[in-house]
Formats: structure tokens, sequence, C-alpha cells
């Protein structure tokens, strides 16, 4: 009975020290189990450990490196990211180069942007969806700057009226990406396709196709069939 005892007494304090052991402090970290769950081997873009034994007294890799080494061996020089090919520029998948022009170049931007998004039923149902999704809380269900959030901050801009209907489709491309006023840029949260979708629902359904780029290509292509040839004299 007393050997079962002082076995008990020891297993508990034994199960005890463990736990203070485990226990996270300040700088200290605990006692951590499966390490590499914690310090998983990354491929950083910019940084890279080449010291093969950083982080050995911790590591337990099957390839039997430190813990902290992430050079990548089979790239040139270690590195982690491959250089582009020298005189490439990198493109969208449907193959529009980078946007390129600055938050205060919305005059060049107005002029030279064009929709690259074929216009059809399925593209404007795409990008009602997404005007819904995205600017009705500002510019309200019916683009008229009545929205629940533009009722609350005031001048939002009623995209079915005004100065606002000529705008051109690089124009209202321009600002959606970059921002104006009082509104903020959204490049980093829609897609460029699915802005260029946005874009053709506002000029199409709530401008009435007025100074859009597939109006004016349609405009041209109707005067050009209804172009009588006459024969050479």
């Amino acid at each position: 009975m007393k050997i079962a005892k002082a076995l008990s007494l020891l297993g508990i304090a034994a199960a005890g020290i463990s736990l203070v052991a485990c226990k996270a402090d300040g700088d200290n970290q605990g006692l951590e189990y499966a390490p590499q769950m914690y310090h998983s081997v990354a491929y950083e873009p910019l940084t890279q450990i080449k010291d093969e034994t950083k982080g050995e007294w911790l590591s337990n890799r099957e390839d039997g490196k430190g813990e902290f080494f992430n050079s990548n061996i089979n790239n040139p020089h270690g590195m982690n990211m491959r250089e582009p090919v020298a005189g490439t520029v990198p493109r969208t998948k449907d193959g529009s180069l980078p946007y390129r022009y600055k938050a205060f170049e919305i005059e060049e931007a107005s002029v030279n942007v064009k929709n690259p998004i074929e216009l059809n039923d399925e593209v404007l149902k795409e990008g009602e969806r997404l005007f819904q999704l995205y600017c009705t809380p500002c510019h309200g269900k019916g683009g008229q700057g009545d929205g629940t959030v533009g009722m609350i901050i005031g001048g939002v801009a009623n995209l079915t009226g005004g100065a606002y209907v000529g705008l051109s489709e690089g124009h209202i491309y321009h600002v959606i990406t970059k921002g104006k006023g009082r509104m903020g840029a959204h490049g980093s949260q829609i897609t460029p396709e699915n802005r260029w979708k946005i874009v053709h629902y506002v000029k199409q359904k709530l401008q009435g196709g007025q100074n859009a780029d597939n109006a004016v290509a349609v405009a041209e292509k109707a005067t050009q069939e209804t172009q009588v040839e006459t024969p050479a004299n």
C-alpha cells in the first residue's frame, strides 16, 4: 500500500510539473508539441534563411535541416520568387495590362481607358448583381444616391442624372478603382473584370447607354450597314 501510495503521489507530482512546464508566460513560450505545426517551413517572398543549421536545436524535419531554413534550393541563387522573363509585362487573364493611372490622372483615364468586356445579357445581369452588392449601400438600388449609407454621409453621386450621365466608361472605372471625393477606392475589393461589368450596368441600365463605348460602337456599325455603295464612274 505504501509503495502504491508513493507511486500515486509521484505521478501527481510529475503531472503537476508537466503542466507547469507547459505554461506560457511572457517571453517563455512553454513546451511545444509537434513544433512543425507551429514553425512550418514557409518560403518567404522577400526574405530567406540560407543557413541550413538555423534552428537545428528545434528541428525534427525529415531532411535534417534547421527548423528555420527556408531557402528554395530549386531556384537560382536560392531565391523564393522567380524573376520574370526580361522585357515581359504581367497581364490579367483577359489580356489586360496592369492599371497604371494614378488617382489624380482621372482625365487621362476618362479618354484612354476602354471597356474590354464584351457587352451581353449575361454581363449585364452579373453587373447588376455586383452593383447591388458593392454600390447600393451608398448609391441606392436605382443609383440615385439614396442608399442607407448615402443618406447618412450625404454628397453621394446620383448616377442617373446631371453631368454623371455624360461620364465615360473609363471615368467610372477609374473612380471605382482609385476613388474620388467621398467615394473610397475599391480596386482592392473588386476585380478588374467585375469593375467593368459594373460599368456596363451603370452605363446601359442606369444611364440608358449614353456615352457608353458599346453604344458608340453600335451606332458606328449601324451607320456602316445603312451606307449604300454606288458604282464607280
